[in-house]
Protein backbone atom coordinates (compact mmCIF):
# COMPACT_ATOMS: atom_id res chain seq x y z
CA UNK A 1 0.00 0.00 0.00
CA UNK A 2 1.16 3.46 -0.73
CA UNK A 3 1.34 6.40 1.64
CA UNK A 4 -1.30 8.28 -0.40
CA UNK A 5 -3.96 5.66 0.37
CA UNK A 6 -3.12 5.59 4.10
CA UNK A 7 -3.03 9.39 4.51
CA UNK A 8 -6.84 9.93 4.78
CA UNK A 9 -7.08 7.25 7.47
CA UNK A 10 -4.22 8.79 9.44
CA UNK A 11 -5.83 12.25 9.25
CA UNK A 12 -9.20 10.82 10.34
CA UNK A 13 -7.70 9.03 13.34
CA UNK A 14 -5.79 12.19 14.32
CA UNK A 15 -8.94 14.32 14.13
CA UNK A 16 -10.89 11.81 16.26
CA UNK A 17 -8.10 11.84 18.84
CA UNK A 18 -8.13 15.65 19.05
CA UNK A 19 -11.92 15.80 19.36
CA UNK A 20 -12.08 13.24 22.17
CA UNK A 21 -9.24 14.98 23.97
CA UNK A 22 -10.99 18.37 23.94
CA UNK A 23 -14.29 16.78 25.02
CA UNK A 24 -12.51 15.10 27.92
CA UNK A 25 -11.02 18.43 29.01
CA UNK A 26 -14.47 20.06 28.94
CA UNK A 27 -15.93 17.24 31.03
CA UNK A 28 -13.14 17.54 33.60
CA UNK A 29 -13.62 21.33 33.81
CA UNK A 30 -17.39 20.87 34.32
CA UNK A 31 -16.81 18.27 37.04
CA UNK A 32 -14.34 20.58 38.81
CA UNK A 33 -16.85 23.45 38.60
CA UNK A 34 -19.58 21.25 40.12
CA UNK A 35 -17.25 20.13 42.91
CA UNK A 36 -16.66 23.81 43.82
CA UNK A 37 -20.34 24.24 44.74
CA UNK A 38 -20.96 25.16 48.36
CA UNK A 39 -24.15 26.00 50.23
CA UNK A 40 -25.14 29.58 49.48
CA UNK A 41 -23.72 29.80 45.95
CA UNK A 42 -25.95 30.66 43.01
CA UNK A 43 -26.22 28.21 40.13
CA UNK A 44 -27.93 27.86 36.75
CA UNK A 45 -29.27 24.45 35.80
CA UNK A 46 -28.96 23.02 32.31
CA UNK A 47 -32.66 23.83 31.93
CA UNK A 48 -31.99 27.52 32.57
CA UNK A 49 -33.38 27.78 36.11
CA UNK A 50 -31.50 29.93 38.63
CA UNK A 51 -31.34 28.70 42.22
CA UNK A 52 -29.28 28.80 45.42
CA UNK A 53 -27.43 25.71 46.67
CA UNK A 54 -28.60 24.55 50.11
CA UNK A 55 -26.86 21.15 50.44
CA UNK A 56 -24.34 19.25 48.35
CA UNK A 57 -24.35 15.44 48.34
CA UNK A 58 -22.26 12.90 46.45
CA UNK A 59 -24.54 12.67 43.43
CA UNK A 60 -27.28 15.22 44.19
CA UNK A 61 -27.71 18.87 45.11
CA UNK A 62 -30.53 20.44 47.12
CA UNK A 63 -31.48 23.74 45.50
CA UNK A 64 -33.72 26.52 46.76
CA UNK A 65 -35.59 27.59 43.63
CA UNK A 66 -37.78 30.14 45.46
CA UNK A 67 -37.96 31.25 49.08
CA UNK A 68 -39.02 28.14 50.99
CA UNK A 69 -39.21 25.93 47.87
CA UNK A 70 -36.54 23.22 47.66
CA UNK A 71 -35.80 20.71 44.91
CA UNK A 72 -33.29 17.89 44.58
CA UNK A 73 -31.24 17.86 41.37
CA UNK A 74 -28.52 15.60 40.04
CA UNK A 75 -25.09 17.21 40.21
CA UNK A 76 -24.60 16.91 36.46
CA UNK A 77 -27.80 18.97 35.94
CA UNK A 78 -25.92 22.07 37.11
CA UNK A 79 -24.88 24.04 34.03
CA UNK A 80 -22.91 26.84 35.70
CA UNK A 81 -21.83 27.99 39.13
CA UNK A 82 -22.24 31.77 39.24
CA UNK A 83 -20.36 34.28 41.35
CA UNK A 84 -22.42 36.36 43.78
CA UNK A 85 -22.42 39.57 41.69
CA UNK A 86 -23.61 37.83 38.53
CA UNK A 87 -26.26 35.81 40.37
CA UNK A 88 -27.65 38.94 42.08
CA UNK A 89 -27.63 40.85 38.78
CA UNK A 90 -29.60 38.14 36.99
CA UNK A 91 -32.00 37.03 39.72
CA UNK A 92 -32.56 40.20 41.74
CA UNK A 93 -31.84 42.79 39.06
CA UNK A 94 -29.05 44.38 41.09
CA UNK A 95 -26.83 46.69 39.07
CA UNK A 96 -23.65 48.36 40.18
CA UNK A 97 -23.81 51.25 37.74
CA UNK A 98 -26.54 53.85 37.46
CA UNK A 99 -28.76 53.29 34.47
CA UNK A 100 -30.44 56.27 32.79
CA UNK A 101 -33.96 56.93 34.01
CA UNK A 102 -36.68 55.87 31.62
CA UNK A 103 -39.97 57.77 31.86
CA UNK A 104 -43.15 55.84 32.56
CA UNK A 105 -44.94 57.41 29.60
CA UNK A 106 -43.79 58.79 26.27
CA UNK A 107 -45.25 62.27 26.78
CA UNK A 108 -41.99 63.68 28.10
CA UNK A 109 -40.18 62.33 25.05
CA UNK A 110 -42.59 63.98 22.59
CA UNK A 111 -42.48 67.27 24.49
CA UNK A 112 -38.70 67.30 24.23
CA UNK A 113 -38.86 66.55 20.49
CA UNK A 114 -41.42 69.36 19.94
CA UNK A 115 -39.25 71.83 21.86
CA UNK A 116 -36.24 70.79 19.79
CA UNK A 117 -38.18 71.32 16.55
CA UNK A 118 -39.09 74.87 17.64
CA UNK A 119 -35.44 75.57 18.50
CA UNK A 120 -34.25 74.44 15.07
CA UNK A 121 -36.77 76.69 13.29
CA UNK A 122 -35.62 79.68 15.34
CA UNK A 123 -31.98 78.79 14.77
CA UNK A 124 -32.53 78.71 10.98
CA UNK A 125 -31.42 75.08 10.75
CA UNK A 126 -33.57 73.76 7.94
CA UNK A 127 -34.42 70.08 8.08
CA UNK A 128 -33.94 68.08 4.94
CA UNK A 129 -36.96 66.03 3.89
CA UNK A 130 -35.71 62.55 3.12
CA UNK A 131 -39.17 61.07 2.61
CA UNK A 132 -40.59 59.79 -0.64
CA UNK A 133 -42.28 62.18 -2.99
CA UNK A 134 -46.01 62.01 -3.37
CA UNK A 135 -47.25 59.80 -6.18
CA UNK A 136 -48.87 62.79 -7.89
CA UNK A 137 -45.56 64.67 -8.01
CA UNK A 138 -43.75 61.53 -9.16
CA UNK A 139 -46.23 60.97 -12.01
CA UNK A 140 -46.04 64.63 -13.07
CA UNK A 141 -42.26 64.49 -13.60
CA UNK A 142 -41.18 62.47 -16.61
CA UNK A 143 -38.14 60.35 -15.82
CA UNK A 144 -36.24 60.71 -19.06
CA UNK A 145 -37.67 63.94 -20.44
CA UNK A 146 -40.23 62.14 -22.61
CA UNK A 147 -43.72 61.03 -21.81
CA UNK A 148 -42.58 58.74 -19.00
CA UNK A 149 -41.84 55.71 -21.16
CA UNK A 150 -38.41 54.16 -21.44
CA UNK A 151 -36.66 54.06 -24.81
CA UNK A 152 -38.61 51.77 -27.09
CA UNK A 153 -41.04 51.01 -24.30
CA UNK A 154 -44.67 50.35 -24.98
CA UNK A 155 -47.63 49.96 -22.70
CA UNK A 156 -47.71 46.25 -21.97
CA UNK A 157 -50.77 44.82 -20.34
Amino acid sequence: MSLVTLLPFIVLIGAMFLMTRSAKKKQQAAAAMRNEMQPGTGVRTIGGMYATVKEVGDETVLLEVAPGVHAVYAKNAIGAVLDDAEYNRIVHGDTEEELPAVPDDASSLTEAAAAEAVDTKDGKDAKIDLGKKDEAEDAAEPKDGKDGKADGGADAK
